[in-house]
């Protein structure tokens, strides 16, 4: 296939297509939107030519549903504000470049129930995908109910790859043994660590690679005091005065998501703790909590948005392969990076641990 012409932009264009193909613009055309008078070779060379330049035309997105715009899905339920608006940024921009709709459907309540009911009321509608964001993204009540209606989904930040299934996140374990690794660096040795909601299945992970900084250290893992978190700034609360009030106080905090840092922070605050010099406390995510908490929240970055809008771009990608009448390519697992973003909440452990204060 010959090289593409690219336009000032950067996007492929139809014509770089049949450029690559080696045939006309409206052969490109006639592929694209399902015509059945091209030869089957040449809609191999023409549909090979459109994935190796990751061709996404808004004409396509839009004949995805017979002449109608293609409707995304994005089905909710996550307590972090700032999480899901960092998500709901990329989805959006990710549904701009397709040319498709995002269609924002809350699944009310926790319970199994709840979310297979809200996951079959939005798969009754137009909606020819659906985007699952956490904790949804684990839920199998969810996964069953969109299989039943044979509607495709793709899921974002799963704790690990599921078997058939389309994801995309990063590698949680690696990122919380990096976080980890930094407290200890520091000279922390007593480290509390503030679990996230157990339906989600990055919270496992993040608490694996916990323990492997941990024991990778020498250091006993028993020794470190461990609370229950559920992602919300009220969990946050509640781990971080039990934490903080403990007679045998650590020296770092290390919660599961940025709320639960943020809230960990003011409860030191108020017991009059200053962060870092009597207290370390790091968060995971680095959304935008992350920046408006004084001190700055060292956390891992997360990098929500892309998740997104990657999602977006796969789930695309799976309709195109049916209008196209071929096989969708599902079971994709794509692992984006994460980063260590130190700040000023996190520091040297003090030479002597203070004690708790009072109310």
């Amino acid at each position: 296939m010959e090289k593409p012409s690219r336009r000032s932009g950067g996007s492929v264009t139809v014509q770089d297509v049949a450029r690559s193909a080696g045939v006309s613009a409206m052969t490109v055309s006639r592929v694209v939107n399902g015509g059945v008078n091209v030869r089957p070779s040449t809609r191999e060379t023409v549909l090979a030519a459109i994935e190796q330049l990751n061709y996404w035309p808004n004409s396509a997105a839009r004949s995805l549903a017979a002449g109608e715009a293609a409707q995304i899905g994005l089905l909710y339920a996550n307590p972090s504000l700032a999480y899901l608006s960092n998500f709901l940024i990329g989805a959006l921009e990710g549904a701009r470049k397709v040319g498709c709709h995002l269609v924002l459907e809350p699944c009310d309540g926790d319970s199994a129930e709840a979310q297979a009911e809200g996951a079959r009321r939005f798969a009754s509608t137009a909606v020819q995908g659906v985007i699952l964001p956490p904790p949804l993204s684990d839920s199998v009540p969810v996964r069953d109910e969109l299989d039943a209606a044979g509607t495709p989904s793709v899921a974002v930040a799963v704790g690990v790859a599921q078997s058939g299934r389309s994801s995309v996140r990063i590698d949680d374990c690696a990122a919380a043994q990096a976080m980890t690794q930094h407290l200890i660096d520091l000279g922390h040795r007593r480290i509390g660590f503030v679990r996230g909601d157990p339906n989600n299945g990055s919270s496992a992970e993040r608490w694996r690679g916990f323990a492997a900084a941990i024991e990778s250290a020498g250091l006993d893992l028993a020794d470190m005091p461990v609370e229950q978190g559920y992602f919300t700034f009220r969990s946050g609360i509640d781990a971080g005065e039990r934490l903080i009030d403990r007679t045998d106080r650590p020296t770092a905090i290390f919660a599961c998501n940025d709320d639960m840092a943020a809230a960990a922070i003011s409860v030191a605050h108020r017991r009059g703790l200053h962060v870092p010099d009597d207290l370390s406390i790091v968060g995971f995510d680095d959304t935008s909590l992350a920046t408006t908490t004084w001190p700055e929240i060292t956390t891992i970055r997360q990098p929500i948005a892309a998740m997104a809008e990657a999602a977006v771009e796969m789930l695309l990608g799976q309709l195109r392969d049916r209008r196209m009448g071929q096989a969708a390519v599902v079971g994709e697992d794509r692992v984006l990076d994460h980063e260590l973003i130190v700040r000023e909440s996190s520091g040297p452990v003090p030479s002597v641990a203070g004690r708790p204060g009072t109310m």
